[in-house]
């Protein structure tokens, strides 16, 4: 049975969540980076670079990092990411490309400055959509667009009763970007995340080629791009697992004073096969007594241990002079594939460990102050965390982040896409020093 309350024997993985339009053939030469000659491709005609498609796709939902492209494509057809992929590569300079979903990254992951950041949902008109199968030796899936959003896919899947395993908490995001990152939520302890659950995807790579790939088939790529953080290829197709969806849900709400119990009981709750999804959050004497997940709150919270089982230590956490909600989620190490180029802690049972935060754009830097206290309070309290949605502007930094995985995630990047041209956004293979104002 799990430790029933050590918290500190844990590792914990850390969320810190912290005019008109004018084609570019029209423009005859470019004032930006991009090559002249890109006028010359059929594709063309749906890169545009007007102020409002450029203002789109400078921003995202974390609104800290704004940073512009050269064009936005608004591609007809897979073919159109393939071939202007191949036409970057083809390039003496190189320029790069960024996969856009529904614009909730946080720290600019999906931009590509002096490059092409493309529109992933106008695949949608031409796209695969969502298509429900069975199959005798995989059971119920789903064939999906990378460009699709999660609340469609649960909507297609309804139609024959059918649901897939795993979920994020909020169903308004691309498959395609949940999947380049792990897709967790209270679910992960008993089907593991959204990534443990893909039988098969389609991706373009850095190269501009085109693979179908599986646990069985162009492992490497399936496996690479899974929780991959967009590196390695851009999802056009992802096969889900689908399973029956309940008929009816019961939903169970217990309030704890003591936070030991607390923790105790949810992974009691993860060691058994009764419920199907455990989360927790801490509330605050400011939060409404039936608001049980709460929001954000102005006043600070003074949570009685975040990341420790003794009481005594709480306050020396940093989180006690922030407004911070936080959301807690037991998981089991053994639900996600060591194969795939998400990172976890190295442990059995860990956390997910959500602060949520929100701040007007001059008070930005406290919270970034805040989150770095909270990682080095860890740290020097021997607590090994994973960044989830990491961000960091060093290599030494990234290198510490997949540990032993990096240098097979620097092989597969040179493999896949040796120019760096996908997902500058992410700042891994970019110089730290061009991003150093992030």
């Amino acid at each position: 049975m799990p430790n029933p309350c050590l918290i500190s024997s844990h590792f914990v993985l850390l969320t810190i969540l912290l005019s008109c339009i004018t084609s570019m053939c029209s423009l005859g030469k470019f004032t930006s980076p991009l090559p002249n000659d890109i006028i010359s491709l059929d594709l063309a005609t749906r890169l545009r670079n007007d102020p409002h498609s450029i203002n789109i796709v400078s921003n995202d939902y974390g609104n800290l990092v704004h940073e512009s492209p050269s064009a936005v494509l608004y591609p007809s057809s897979i073919d159109d990411i393939v071939n202007l992929i191949k036409f970057s590569n083809n390039c003496s300079t190189p320029f790069g490309i960024s996969a856009r979903g529904r614009g909730h990254s946080v720290r600019g992951q999906a931009m590509a400055r002096g490059g092409v950041v493309v529109d992933m949902p106008s695949l949608s008109q031409n796209g695969i959509g969502i298509r429900v199968s069975w199959d005798p030796s995989l059971g119920y899936y789903a064939d999906v667009g990378g460009e699709q959003m999660w609340i469609d896919v649960l909507r297609a899947g309804l139609e024959y009763g059918l649901a897939p395993v795993s979920w994020t908490d909020y169903l308004y995001l691309s498959v395609g970007g949940t999947l380049s990152n792990a897709g967790i939520s209270g679910q992960s302890f008993l089907h593991g995340p959204q990534i443990s659950n893909v039988l098969e995807l389609d991706v373009i790579t850095g190269k501009g080629e085109l693979f179908t790939c599986s646990q069985h088939m162009n492992s490497e790529l399936f496996f690479a791009v899974l929780g991959g953080l967009g590196q390695f290829g851009i999802i056009t197709r992802a096969r889900i697992v689908l399973e029956k969806a309940a008929s009816r849900a019961k939903w169970v709400r217990m309030l704890y004073s003591d936070f030991s119990i607390f923790t105790r009981d949810q992974e009691h709750l993860i060691s058994s096969t009764v419920p199907d999804y455990v989360e927790g959050s801490l509330i605050t004497h400011q939060s409404p007594p039936n608001n049980w997940r709460s929001s954000f709150y102005t006043p600070p919270i003074a949570p009685r241990s975040l990341l420790y089982s003794n009481p005594r230590k709480a306050s020396s956490t940093p989180l006690n002079s922030s407004n911070t909600t936080t959301i807690r989620q037991p998981t089991i190490s053994i639900r996600w594939d060591d194969r795939m180029s998400a990172v976890t802690p190295d442990e059995d049972v860990f956390y997910t460990l959500g602060l949520l935060q929100s701040s007007g754009a001059e008070e930005s830097g406290e919270y970034d102050k805040l989150n770095n206290e909270i990682i080095e309070f860890c740290e020097k309290s021997g607590i090994k965390i994973k960044q989830y949605l990491p961000h960091y502007k060093s290599e030494e930094d990234w290198m510490e982040h997949y540990g032993p995985k990096w240098n097979t995630f620097l092989e597969r990047k040179n493999k896949f896409d040796p120019r760096m041209i996908l997902s500058p956004g992410q700042r891994i293979f970019t110089s730290a020093i061009a991003y150093s104002d992030v």
